[in-house]
């Protein structure tokens, strides 16, 4: 495969991953009032690793993971599927959909620099300048009495950003595992969703009559798409893509949240937003440009 097919395939699976992901910020915080917050996520994971895993066997696909890797596999489940996914749905608790996706979206942020030391990758002028536009959309939609932080949404940020530097953190540091594709995202969200269940079970006490029809459409969303196939879809772009670009890319995420979160749950939509979205879009087609040589 040619460097440019690679690339576009990876931008495709970046675009799938974002739409994906964005949509469920919403999902997440309608389930919430019916299912606590780990439970709920952590069910969705184990669900979607076992479907995966499934597609992997029958593609013909080894599950197998060599002892040796089992230490590297349990670190990349803690970052990419426990603190990412746990801590972003936490945030929802305190923190509106559209805000819980903004801040955690300042992932790109943290990749962005902290490529830099770790791995000694100076980013572009045009990654910076299109970063600078992606977070001043964000820093407009944040500006403003009521769509500021109250000191009682607090501990939503704390978790919001931790998600986002944590996973920052596995995005610069962590490479693909020499294991089959399918069984690598499998492994991960198994490794990372079961603590969460487990939690779920002896400190939520969830209860399963509280779930409705929509709860229940929600739960199967969560399953197959964010879950299911955006984890492969992120993946797969990470093979073809630069850790940076991939992360700069994903703030398409945030967008999508916000505008899903204004037209299922009546959040704050207005000429602001609209304003923030473009300065995001712009940016993330500054950072996607090329770079010539």
């Amino acid at each position: 495969m040619t460097t440019s097919n690679a690339r576009s395939i990876g931008l495709l699976c970046l675009l799938v991953t974002s739409v994906g992901w964005g949509l469920n910020w919403p999902a997440m915080k309608f389930l919430l009032k019916e299912w606590p917050p780990l439970f709920a996520r952590g069910s969705a994971g184990l669900c979607a690793a076992l479907l995966i895993a499934l597609v992997a066997f029958k593609a013909g696909q080894s599950l197998r993971v060599p002892r040796a890797l089992w230490g590297k596999l349990a670190l990349a489940a803690f970052l990419n599927i426990f603190a990412w996914m746990g801590f972003a749905t936490l945030s929802i608790r305190w923190l509106t959909a559209g805000q819980g996706a903004l801040l955690v979206y300042t992932m790109p942020v943290w990749a962005t620099l902290l490529a830099w030391p770790v791995l000694g990758k100076r980013p572009a002028a045009a990654s910076l300048a299109g970063l600078v536009l992606c977070l001043s959309g964000i820093a407009l939609l944040f500006a403003g009495a009521e769509s500021g932080i109250r000191s009682d949404q607090h501990p939503g940020v704390l978790f919001a950003l931790g998600a986002a530097l944590l996973f920052a953190l596995g995005t610069i540091v962590l490479k693909p595992l020499p294991i089959a594709p399918l069984a690598a995202v499998a492994w991960q969200l198994a490794l990372g969703c079961l603590p969460m269940v487990l939690f779920g079970l002896l400190v939520e006490h969830p209860d399963p009559h509280a779930l409705s029809g929509k709860g229940l459409a929600v739960m199967v969303y969560m399953t197959l798409v964010p879950m299911g196939l955006c984890y492969v879809t992120w993946f797969a772009a990470l093979r073809r893509l630069p850790p940076a670009l991939a992360s700069i890319a994903t703030l398409l995420t945030p967008v999508v949240g916000v505008l899903a979160a204004a037209f299922s749950l009546g959040e704050a939509l207005g000429t602001k937003e609209f304003v923030a979205m473009t300065l995001t879009f712009a940016g993330v087609a500054l950072a996607l440009r090329p770079s010539r040589s």
